[in-house]
Protein backbone atom coordinates (compact mmCIF):
# COMPACT_ATOMS: atom_id res chain seq x y z
CA UNK A 1 0.00 0.00 0.00
CA UNK A 2 1.19 3.29 -0.56
CA UNK A 3 2.14 6.19 1.68
CA UNK A 4 -0.83 8.02 0.02
CA UNK A 5 -3.71 5.00 0.13
CA UNK A 6 -2.40 4.86 3.36
CA UNK A 7 -2.73 8.73 4.54
CA UNK A 8 -6.14 8.68 2.90
CA UNK A 9 -7.63 5.64 4.51
CA UNK A 10 -6.34 7.47 7.66
CA UNK A 11 -8.16 10.63 6.75
CA UNK A 12 -11.40 8.80 5.83
CA UNK A 13 -11.21 7.51 9.67
CA UNK A 14 -9.98 10.60 10.87
CA UNK A 15 -12.49 13.08 9.99
CA UNK A 16 -15.63 11.73 10.83
CA UNK A 17 -14.57 10.66 13.76
CA UNK A 18 -13.40 14.21 14.81
CA UNK A 19 -16.87 15.79 13.57
CA UNK A 20 -19.18 13.23 15.12
CA UNK A 21 -17.17 11.78 18.09
CA UNK A 22 -15.45 15.02 18.90
CA UNK A 23 -18.03 17.25 18.73
CA UNK A 24 -21.70 15.46 18.42
CA UNK A 25 -20.50 13.01 21.09
CA UNK A 26 -19.73 14.77 24.44
CA UNK A 27 -23.53 15.59 24.30
CA UNK A 28 -24.39 11.93 24.00
CA UNK A 29 -22.44 10.43 26.72
CA UNK A 30 -23.58 12.90 29.26
CA UNK A 31 -26.57 12.20 28.58
CA UNK A 32 -25.90 8.38 28.88
CA UNK A 33 -23.39 8.30 31.31
CA UNK A 34 -24.85 10.25 34.67
CA UNK A 35 -27.21 8.62 36.29
CA UNK A 36 -30.79 10.31 35.20
CA UNK A 37 -33.10 12.09 37.36
CA UNK A 38 -35.58 9.11 37.29
CA UNK A 39 -32.93 6.82 39.07
CA UNK A 40 -31.71 9.37 41.76
CA UNK A 41 -35.37 9.02 44.10
CA UNK A 42 -35.21 5.83 43.91
CA UNK A 43 -31.38 5.27 45.49
CA UNK A 44 -32.00 5.32 49.71
CA UNK A 45 -29.17 4.12 51.20
CA UNK A 46 -25.28 5.16 50.10
CA UNK A 47 -23.97 1.57 49.08
CA UNK A 48 -27.35 1.43 46.31
CA UNK A 49 -26.00 5.00 44.60
CA UNK A 50 -22.58 4.23 45.05
CA UNK A 51 -23.32 0.93 42.81
CA UNK A 52 -25.25 3.11 41.03
CA UNK A 53 -22.51 5.72 40.34
CA UNK A 54 -20.11 2.55 40.13
CA UNK A 55 -22.29 1.47 36.90
CA UNK A 56 -20.86 4.52 34.85
CA UNK A 57 -17.55 3.64 35.02
CA UNK A 58 -17.60 1.00 31.74
CA UNK A 59 -19.45 4.10 29.83
CA UNK A 60 -16.91 6.08 30.61
CA UNK A 61 -13.91 3.87 29.87
CA UNK A 62 -15.95 3.48 26.12
CA UNK A 63 -16.58 7.22 25.92
CA UNK A 64 -12.56 7.56 26.47
CA UNK A 65 -11.79 4.71 23.90
CA UNK A 66 -13.77 6.61 21.34
CA UNK A 67 -12.46 9.65 21.69
CA UNK A 68 -9.01 8.31 21.27
CA UNK A 69 -9.80 7.47 17.59
CA UNK A 70 -8.52 11.02 15.86
CA UNK A 71 -5.52 10.89 18.19
CA UNK A 72 -4.29 7.51 16.87
CA UNK A 73 -4.98 8.70 13.49
CA UNK A 74 -2.58 11.39 14.05
CA UNK A 75 -0.19 9.00 15.39
CA UNK A 76 -0.24 6.52 12.67
CA UNK A 77 -0.10 9.68 10.33
CA UNK A 78 2.94 10.90 12.32
CA UNK A 79 4.54 7.53 11.38
CA UNK A 80 3.75 7.87 8.15
CA UNK A 81 5.01 11.51 7.51
CA UNK A 82 7.81 11.65 10.36
CA UNK A 83 8.30 15.24 10.86
CA UNK A 84 9.78 16.43 14.11
CA UNK A 85 7.92 19.60 14.71
CA UNK A 86 4.31 17.55 13.74
CA UNK A 87 5.86 14.80 15.58
CA UNK A 88 5.89 17.32 19.12
CA UNK A 89 2.49 18.59 18.36
CA UNK A 90 1.00 15.00 18.25
CA UNK A 91 3.33 14.51 21.78
CA UNK A 92 1.42 17.86 22.82
CA UNK A 93 -1.93 16.40 21.89
CA UNK A 94 -1.85 13.32 23.54
CA UNK A 95 -1.06 15.07 26.73
CA UNK A 96 -3.72 17.42 26.30
CA UNK A 97 -6.25 14.40 25.39
CA UNK A 98 -5.25 12.45 28.61
CA UNK A 99 -5.62 15.13 30.94
CA UNK A 100 -8.91 16.11 29.47
CA UNK A 101 -9.82 12.62 29.63
CA UNK A 102 -9.49 12.37 33.20
CA UNK A 103 -10.78 15.70 34.41
CA UNK A 104 -13.75 14.74 31.94
CA UNK A 105 -14.40 11.21 33.66
CA UNK A 106 -14.18 13.02 37.26
CA UNK A 107 -16.38 15.57 36.08
CA UNK A 108 -18.96 12.97 34.86
CA UNK A 109 -18.30 10.82 37.66
CA UNK A 110 -18.48 13.03 40.20
CA UNK A 111 -21.62 14.60 39.01
CA UNK A 112 -23.23 11.58 39.47
CA UNK A 113 -22.36 11.11 43.09
CA UNK A 114 -23.93 14.74 43.48
CA UNK A 115 -27.90 13.62 43.79
CA UNK A 116 -29.18 11.75 46.37
CA UNK A 117 -32.39 11.71 45.21
CA UNK A 118 -33.44 13.67 48.95
CA UNK A 119 -31.06 16.69 49.03
CA UNK A 120 -29.00 14.80 51.65
CA UNK A 121 -25.03 14.78 51.10
CA UNK A 122 -23.80 11.51 50.85
CA UNK A 123 -20.46 11.82 49.95
CA UNK A 124 -17.77 14.90 51.20
CA UNK A 125 -18.28 18.39 49.38
CA UNK A 126 -15.19 17.40 47.57
CA UNK A 127 -17.54 15.70 45.35
CA UNK A 128 -19.24 18.78 44.57
CA UNK A 129 -16.44 20.70 43.45
CA UNK A 130 -16.52 18.40 40.33
CA UNK A 131 -19.35 20.68 39.22
CA UNK A 132 -16.46 23.34 38.28
CA UNK A 133 -14.20 20.94 35.88
CA UNK A 134 -15.91 21.72 33.14
CA UNK A 135 -14.49 25.11 32.87
CA UNK A 136 -11.49 23.25 33.13
CA UNK A 137 -12.52 20.39 30.72
CA UNK A 138 -13.23 23.71 28.12
CA UNK A 139 -10.07 25.07 28.89
CA UNK A 140 -8.06 22.27 27.63
CA UNK A 141 -10.66 21.08 24.72
CA UNK A 142 -10.48 24.59 23.02
CA UNK A 143 -6.40 24.25 22.17
CA UNK A 144 -6.76 20.37 21.84
CA UNK A 145 -9.56 20.76 19.14
CA UNK A 146 -7.55 23.23 17.26
CA UNK A 147 -4.64 21.73 17.43
CA UNK A 148 -5.70 18.38 16.17
CA UNK A 149 -7.68 19.75 13.60
CA UNK A 150 -4.74 22.02 12.05
CA UNK A 151 -2.31 18.85 12.51
CA UNK A 152 -5.38 17.03 10.31
CA UNK A 153 -5.96 19.38 8.16
CA UNK A 154 -2.13 19.24 7.69
CA UNK A 155 -1.58 15.64 7.18
CA UNK A 156 -4.07 15.02 4.82
CA UNK A 157 -3.52 17.32 2.57
CA UNK A 158 -1.24 15.95 -0.62
CA UNK A 159 2.15 17.35 -0.01
CA UNK A 160 2.43 17.55 -3.90
CA UNK A 161 -0.27 19.99 -4.48
CA UNK A 162 0.93 24.29 -3.92
CA UNK A 163 -1.81 27.03 -3.58
CA UNK A 164 -2.65 27.55 -6.52
CA UNK A 165 -3.78 23.75 -7.45
CA UNK A 166 -0.91 22.66 -9.37
CA UNK A 167 0.44 19.06 -8.86
CA UNK A 168 3.95 18.79 -8.48
CA UNK A 169 5.93 15.62 -8.98
CA UNK A 170 8.22 14.14 -6.03
CA UNK A 171 11.97 14.74 -6.45
CA UNK A 172 12.93 12.29 -4.00
CA UNK A 173 10.69 9.60 -5.54
CA UNK A 174 7.45 7.45 -5.00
Amino acid sequence: MTSLAARTLIAVVFWPSLFFFWFLGPFVFFLLSTISSEVCPLLERRNQFLEAANGTLPMLALQSLIYAIPIVCLVLWSRLLPNPARARHVAICIKLFAIAVITGALWEYGSSLICDGYGQPFFSPLWQMTSYLPIITLALNIPLYLLVFSLGRGFSTRDDITEDGVVHPRQDGP
